[in-house]
């Protein structure tokens, strides 16, 4: 009997429904190649349900979401609402709400012309990033004092647990085994001058002695920003405390060409997760056609990943790796030339193509 996978999706806001659009369009087309079955459940959080209902993200749409097998979704702002309204209710919310300690962000450049680092190519840049993603300063925990007064005082604190630094080290060593790649995992902190990340350097000690086969390394979040431009090739696969990743993998995004072509996953192995496209919901660039889908797409290539069907997620990266080999598309910015529909069509002509010929 065929596979049926139920996949939500949250489009979003701004030009997060023609991207995710695409993504759903090439998650079908797979689907169609490798003969499974997609169940699929639009939501309509965001902006202008809220707008129209004051609703944000209700109980009953995570404990929905919950019985899923997959979430794909858009990009969620909006700068008619107070900033981050929407992001902690909806993107906060799925994360902390279903768990979803690993933040998986792939940094591939598919072609040199999309790097700005002179005399980098393909061969140099491929690596994964595992951030830690349901701790540090976005637990939330915190607050104001004297609000609104020349005396405010603001807190936020930086929380790290062992079961939480332990579990995300943990895949990300098992991750390093998978890629077969370097065989090297980097942890990346700042234990010299945050005394609590002494938590992060015993405990990858401690789990790395279960991988003798990993090699381990080090790097100082500044020094691994200065190394990532001056040598990207010296990374395989990272491991990174929540707050530092969200800032190393942006500029890893930069290296590949963009945050148009940068996806990621937030996953609790064996758990539903969540898959998204890194760009925000650009709110100017909504309705005209020029929105890169690429990301979406290859966020809808991890959500495949995360479901065992890897082989026709890897049709989707292969077929966006010829579009850029052969610069059939040469940028993923908004001045491509090359339409949002039109990108999406492109990937999935690669797509079959790439099917229907022999290898």
């Amino acid at each position: 009997m065929a596979k049926s996978y139920r996949i939500a999706i949250l489009p979003g806001d701004g030009i997060g429904p023609e991207v995710t659009r695409e993504g759903v369009e090439t998650l079908r087309l797979v689907a169609g190649i490798r003969g499974f079955s997609l169940e699929l459940t639009t939501y309509p959080f965001g902006a202008d349900h809220y707008m129209k209902t004051k609703e944000t993200f209700p109980p009953s749409a995570l404990e929905e979401m919950r019985g899923q097998d997959a979430i794909l979704l858009g990009a969620i702002g909006d700068p008619r609402l107070p900033v981050g309204l929407l992001e902690r209710a909806i993107i906060s919310g799925i994360r902390f709400g279903l768990d979803l300690y690993v933040n998986l962000r792939p940094i591939k450049l598919f072609a040199a012309d999309l790097c700005p680092l002179k005399g980098k190519g393909p061969e140099h840049i491929d690596m994964m990033v595992v951030r830690e993603n349901t701790e540090d300063v976005y637990a939330g925990i915190g607050g104001f004092l004297k609000k609104g007064t020349p005396d405010e005082v603001a807190v936020q604190e930086m929380i790290f647990t062992r079961k939480g630094v332990e579990r995300v080290i943990r895949y990300a060593f098992d991750l390093a085994r998978r890629r077969a790649k370097a065989r090297k995992l980097t942890l990346v902190d700042k234990a010299n001058a945050v005394g609590a990340m002494d938590l992060w350097t015993r405990a990858f000690a401690e789990v790395g002695s279960e991988y003798p086969d990993i090699a381990r390394e080090h790097a100082y979040i500044d020094a691994a920003c200065m190394w990532m431009v001056k040598d990207p090739e010296s990374f395989d696969t990272i491991v990174v405390s929540n707050m530092f990743g969200d800032i190393l993998t942006d500029l890893g995004a930069a290296l590949q060409g963009g945050m148009g072509v940068a996806a990621s996953g937030n996953i609790h192995p064996g758990r539903v997760s969540m898959f998204e496209p890194i760009h925000g919901s650009a709110p100017k660039h909504a309705g005209k056609n020029v929105a890169s889908p690429i990301g979406s797409i290859l966020a809808a290539q991890l959500l495949l990943d995360h479901l065992g069907e890897q082989e026709g997620g890897g049709l989707i990266e292969e077929s966006v790796a010829e579009l850029f080999a052969t610069r059939q598309l040469r940028s993923v910015g908004t001045d491509s030339g090359v339409g949002t529909r039109e990108q999406g069509e492109l990937i999935r002509g690669a797509l079959r193509k790439r099917v229907a010929t022999p290898t």
